[in-house]
């Protein structure tokens, strides 16, 4: 048996295409979103990421307007940044590339940005709205990997989920998504006693732990769904997932490759979010 692939950069592509032709209907109306977004410092992978958010925007028709600022920046600047980005009538939504650099409090940067314009879905506001089952803006990782199960076609109902990773940005609200589809749904860690047994019981596994490689084919249910959030770079430059792709590919009956999964999904709904933002604002029907 050899898994199915689970093409998210096809998806994205289809989404990234619905999108553009909403964006010149609603410049018809006098509604243009655009993402602020801010780099602090000169990592070299969140470059990477910008990068290819502004070109997302650009292929889109969304205005894009980047503040790169030095790794020396202090928090307050960076706060007073945000507040201006707030205050201004022609942003739709705010991104804050992280990680920052180690003197910024990051929790304070993300409370600080206006719940309206978190497209990121990292406000605690947010989060708590995702919790009870009334999210204004979903967290994008989260979101692509459920528009993935989605359109491929897979009933999580009853399923059994096993989520690797419990991070603020992916693992609890991966969770949280699994959970208001029905499923039934365990999340494993580093203190996870029997993590092999937990990650063998899923129907559906996504794998979000940041270690390369770290789940085998041997570890999986045969037929199950495997979702791999890891981007891992390799001493050799080569990108790998949290699943080791090779063997897993022979026992589950669908799989996310590294790269071309997950990735480009996380940033179609970033671009969702931001329309979604855009058209929010204008109708001024946000809590």
């Amino acid at each position: 048996m050899t898994a199915r692939v689970l093409n998210g950069k096809e998806l994205a592509t289809k989404i990234r295409g619905e999108l553009k032709t909403k964006v010149e209907e609603l410049n018809e109306k006098d509604i243009f979103p655009a993402l602020a977004v801010v780099i602090v410092g000169n990592d070299a992978a969140s470059r990477v990421y910008v990068n290819a958010k502004k070109r997302a925007c650009s292929e889109i028709g969304i205005l894009s307007y980047e503040y790169a600022l030095d790794e020396d920046t202090t928090e307050q600047d960076l706060i007073e940044l945000i507040h201006k980005l707030n205050n201004d009538h022609k942003i739709s939504g705010i991104l804050v590339q992280l990680p920052l650099p180690k003197h910024i409090n990051e929790d304070k940067i993300i409370n600080s940005i206006d719940i309206k314009k978190d497209v990121d879905g990292f406000h605690p506001v947010n989060v708590g709205k995702l919790m009870i089952g009334n999210p204004q803006f979903l967290p994008c990782t989260p979101a692509g990997v459920m528009e993935l199960i989605l359109e491929s076609g897979i009933d999580i109902s009853g399923k059994e989920c096993v989520v690797v990773g419990r991070s603020n940005i992916v693992g609890k609200p991966m969770a949280i998504l699994l959970l208001s589809k029905n499923g039934t749904v365990t999340i494993c860690h580093s203190k996870t006693e029997n993590i092999e047994e937990k990650i063998k019981s899923a129907d559906i596994l996504i794998a979000a732990v940041g270690k390369p490689e770290f789940i085998k084919g041997s570890s999986i249910k045969k037929g199950a769904v495997v979702i791999d959030v890891g981007v891992n770079r390799l001493e050799d430059k080569k990108l790998v997932g949290d699943v080791e792709f090779e063997s897993a590919s022979k026992v589950a009956s669908a799989i996310t490759p590294v790269p071309g999964g997950v990735g480009p999904m996380t940033i179609a709904m970033l671009m969702k979010n931001t329309v979604k933002a855009a058209v929010m604002q204008k109708e001024g029907n946000m809590s």
